[in-house]
């Protein structure tokens, strides 16, 4: 039967179905990809009653909006009326066939898709698998798969609509299992008195669980999905409000994957608080101080498992980051703290730092290289090949060392013993000794205000200090000046007036952008030329490689110059009128 004749008929047209190379083998190391570590695969359940594949689309297809979802009353959603009955006599229910599925629904570890309104399941189905992304609007977007283990980068989505769409929102970030489900779906079609398919609809009977964990299914309220046929949205329309008339029938006030994750517990972006939430102006400096380190030390230990097993890069990342501001809170605002604990504990969060740098540093390299590559003009970019290869090399070595390190007992007992010292400080037990000074009993509005005060003093004095002449390590010193100012006011935020808040922080980031360009760009430079040296002395840089190398590090100096040029400019900004009105606002608003 001809497409047109299908659509004249009513029936769905006919989907071809290809497969789709897999790409790189699932788990190993590829280009720039790191190894899945804990498997999660759902397995292949054979159809009751059709053989389309699960997600009911063309390859890259973006299917119509869903029209709404409704929940039916009671977990196996008896005692609704059928709705063939409901819609009759204007319209009549064609079933379509029904079948099982099983599903994982994925996110980032950050909740990448979900902060941008998309979800995304992988589901399996008579030895199919598919990748079906919802949009905001409830569109979706399907891709045939091989059969995939999670935590995966998005080198194992095939190429198109649906790998372009998630690495915008994912970026680096790897697809980690958040929800599993086992799903019997019925499908049926509305037809019209002329027989024509106006809309279909979905009745779903999911249970869920938590993929990590053996848990039990939980049974969801079933589900029953509209969708418009595209050109009878005004049917549809009505068939929906017909729909929502029955009674046992209920609007969804969310969407599945939400119905999912409450079930099984599971907390998303929207449950973690920022560093600094929940200060008040008259707090204690103690408490406060521990609340906020407490909640780095939460970020810290939450990313070591992903850092160990290689998940992807932003583990390592988000922990450095927790890392760097812990100490910069031992340094800056260590006088709050009890007796010599800041002292005790900042060369310990120094030796974490300096344990993560040489992953971190082969990590930047790796992920610019393609575009750093693609700038050459004497060189082509597979001279190169040799350098990528030797970073693969070291990076597989450093993160060993690395892993290591989170592994041993001296991270072990810093986390354990660093943790006790905040609860500590929070909460001191009865009858403990009271070790905390003055400052720390002060309110923590008033220091924190001075605090920032003198950051954004220091800042202003050392760039104030930079001329043409000036050397690397002066520029150095002032993006160090700006990262414990703009530290500062991420811990203290929820103590400033929102508007001033954004706006200080607006220029501030204007500022470290540039001053890490320059910094970037100089120690890349300087790393090229160490790797160079390291390579030849292992016999593995073709002269065609040394010679790329050394206009690559020419680019890299270029792009400092550059940035550098531009310092005057990007400094008198942050220092103007208006914005230094913006610094002195915050230390008046923190204290009122």
């Amino acid at each position: 039967m001809s497409r047109s004749a299908r659509t004249r008929a009513g029936l769905p047209r006919r989907t071809r179905w290809s497969r789709v190379s897999n790409g790189p083998a699932n788990g190993k190391l590829t280009k720039y990809g790191y190894s899945a570590s804990y498997p999660v695969t759902p397995d292949a359940v054979r159809s009751t009653g059709t053989t389309e594949p699960p997600c009911d689309s063309r390859e890259g297809e973006l299917l119509p909006r869903q029209y709404r979802e409704f929940v039916l009353d009671g977990a196996d959603g008896q005692g609704v009326p059928s709705l063939a009955e409901a819609l009759q006599p204007r319209f009549r229910v064609a079933a379509d066939g029904s079948r099982t599925v099983r599903g994982i629904w994925l996110d980032t570890f950050d909740w990448r898709l979900q902060q941008a309104g998309y979800a995304l399941e992988y589901l399996s189905g008579h030895g199919t698998y598919e990748l079906a992304l919802v949009m905001p609007d409830g569109g979706r977007i399907c891709a045939t798969t091989g059969k995939l283990t999670f935590p995966s980068l998005l080198e194992c989505v095939p190429d198109g609509p649906v790998r372009d769409k998630l690495a915008q929102i994912a970026g680096v970030r790897a697809l980690l299992p958040v929800v599993a489900s086992r799903a019997t779906r019925r499908n049926l079609r509305v037809l019209d008195g002329e027989d024509k398919m106006v809309a279909r609809l979905i009745l779903d009977h999911t249970s869920v669980r938590d993929p990590a964990a053996a848990a039990p299914l939980l049974p969801l309220a079933p589900r029953l999905t509209i969708s418009a046929v595209r050109g009878y949205d005004a049917q549809a329309g009505r068939v929906e409000r017909l729909v929502a008339s029955l009674p046992g029938v209920s609007v969804a006030s969310g969407s599945a994957l939400q119905a999912a994750l409450a079930a099984t517990g599971r907390k998303t972006a929207g449950d973690r608080s920022e560093v600094g939430a929940g200060l008040t102006p008259a707090m204690p400096a103690g408490v406060a101080l521990a609340s906020l380190l407490l909640r780095l030390l939460d970020t810290v230990e939450a990313n070591v498992d992903g850092v160990i097993r290689d998940i992807d890069t932003e583990f390592l990342h988000d922990l450095r980051i927790a890392v760097r501001r812990t100490r910069a809170a031992l340094k800056l605002a260590g006088t709050a703290l009890p007796g010599d604990l800041a002292a005790r504990y900042a060369p310990e969060f120094r030796w974490l730092g300096q344990l993560t740098t040489p992953t971190r540093d082969l990590d930047v390299h790796l992920l610019g290289f393609s575009a750093t590559a693609a700038r050459l003009v004497t060189a082509a970019p597979e001279d190169l090949a040799p350098l990528h290869d030797s970073l693969l090399r070291y990076r597989e070595a450093e993160q060993r060392r690395l892993a290591r390190g989170l592994r041993s007992a001296r991270f072990t007992c810093l986390a354990r013993d660093w943790r006790a010292a905040l609860h500590e400080m929070a909460a001191p037990r009865a009858g403990a000794p009271r070790r905390r000074g003055a400052a720390a009993q002060a309110p923590i509005a008033g220091l924190a205000a001075g605090w920032v005060r003198r950051a954004y003093r220091r800042l202003a004095k050392a760039g104030a200090a930079i001329t043409a002449a000036s050397a690397e390590d002066e520029l150095h010193m002032v993006r160090k000046r700006g990262k414990e100012l703009r530290y500062l006011l991420e811990f203290f935020a929820a103590l400033h007036e929102p508007v001033t808040h954004r706006s200080a922080v607006k220029e501030l980031k204007q500022l470290q952008d540039c001053l890490g360009d320059i910094q970037d760009g100089h120690v890349q430079r300087e790393a090229i030329r160490t790797l160079a040296a390291r390579m030849v002395d292992e016999q593995a840089a073709p002269a065609a490689t040394l010679l790329a190398m050394g206009e690559l590090a020419a680019l890299l100096d270029a792009s400092a110059s550059k940035a550098r040029n531009d310092f005057g400019r990007r400094f008198a900004r942050f220092t103007s009128g208006s914005n230094t009105r913006y610094a002195t606002a915050l230390g008046k608003v923190a204290v009122a």
